[in-house]
């Protein structure tokens, strides 16, 4: 086994200020609790929501500093004693892992998580990619399986042009989906269109109201995903027929939803929310098994992730600010051992 050692380089978030309050420092490696696993980490992405969370907009915070991070990927190096023959399992193998609410994140050189948040990985998946294969493909699943459950042959998804946007394009088109993308720059229009997005609009357009109520009407769309708040739910409401619904999964604008009430009154749409967390607790271990195995095997495939920048450690602070100007054209990595 990997010899541990004592210290670590670690990112650590000082204070709600984003980019700002990151410093790199060193620190000593954590130990596992008893239901703990031990990662020596290889990757850990930048998300949407670690961005909330460095700003202090996330759904909750934690006592300052911590070591940001919620997704990633390494190798077991140590399991703690309660652990049992899933401890047993896991140690010295790959796995993809995501943190928990309460304890520290993983953009460090090693990190403590629970045994139940370790994923092992299929053989054919990287590290790199394995970083990247939760939060996003475990949603973007969720999300298809909401639209095919309940019957929707088309479903609008804002941030189009964002991985979890092109993620669902792609998995909508293996399950008979049409994810019609709504994007905010006409370029993204363009590169979207050019990865075989038959229709994709443009918010910022002029005609953009006018269009989408077509469409909707047209296609009778009655479902959409919502990764931006703030006023966007309304808009896409105003556009869709009776009896339609907004799910919300993210909070780009970082701002409060704005309603209009007369359409939940009188035309009977509504506006819900998504939290993958959650989500994944509702199911049961059998469920969670092979949910997870099928995201693995579409990891190649509808579930891919492009990485447009790799940045050690060291230059934390430099990558979120990369990624923070521009959140779509790939994700930011940090890596380990760079």
């Amino acid at each position: 086994m990997t010899q541990i050692p004592e210290q670590m380089t670690a990112v650590l978030l000082e204070s709600y200020e984003g980019a700002t309050g990151l410093r790199v420092v060193q620190r000593p490696v954590p130990q596992p609790g008893p239901q703990d696993v031990l990662i020596q980490v290889a990757a850990a992405p930048i998300n949407p929501s670690d961005l909330s969370f460095l700003q202090g907009r996330y759904g909750f915070q934690k006592t300052l500093p911590t070591i940001p991070g919620f997704e990633g990927s390494g190798t077991v190096v140590a399991v703690g004693r309660e652990t049992g023959l899933m401890g047993r399992f896991l140690l010295g193998r790959r796995v993809a892992c995501v943190t928990q609410q309460h304890g520290e994140g993983l953009w460090a050189e090693y990190a403590v998580t629970s045994v139940n948040y370790a994923l092992p990985l299929a053989g054919a998946v990287s590290l790199e990619q394995g970083a990247m294969s939760v939060v996003n493909p475990l949603t973007a699943v969720a999300l298809i399986d909401s639209a095919k459950k309940g019957g929707h042959k088309a479903v609008l998804n804002t941030a189009g042009a964002s991985a979890l946007g092109l993620m669902l394009h792609r998995l909508g088109q293996q399950e008979g989906i049409e994810v019609i993308n709504i994007v905010r720059q006409a370029e993204q229009v363009t590169q979207l269109k050019q990865q075989g997005m038959r229709t994709v609009l443009n918010s910022s357009s002029a005609t953009f109201a006018e269009e989408l109520s077509d469409l909707c009407h047209g296609q009778k769309i009655r479902l959409a995903f919502d990764a931006i708040a703030g006023e966007t739910p309304q808009r896409l409401l105003a556009a869709m027929p009776d009896h339609s619904r907004v799910t919300v999964y993210g909070n780009l604008a970082q701002k409060d939803v704005a309603l209009n009430p007369g359409g939940l009154i009188f035309q009977d749409k509504s506006v819900d929310g998504f939290w993958l967390t959650r989500w994944v607790g509702q199911k049961n271990f059998l469920q969670s098994l092979l949910m997870w195995r099928r995201a693995q095997t579409l990891l190649l495939s509808a579930l891919k992730t492009e990485v447009r920048a790799r940045y050690p450690l060291a230059q934390a602070p430099q990558a979120v600010a990369e990624y923070e100007a521009a959140m779509s054209g790939g994700k930011v990595l940090l890596v380990m051992g760079e």
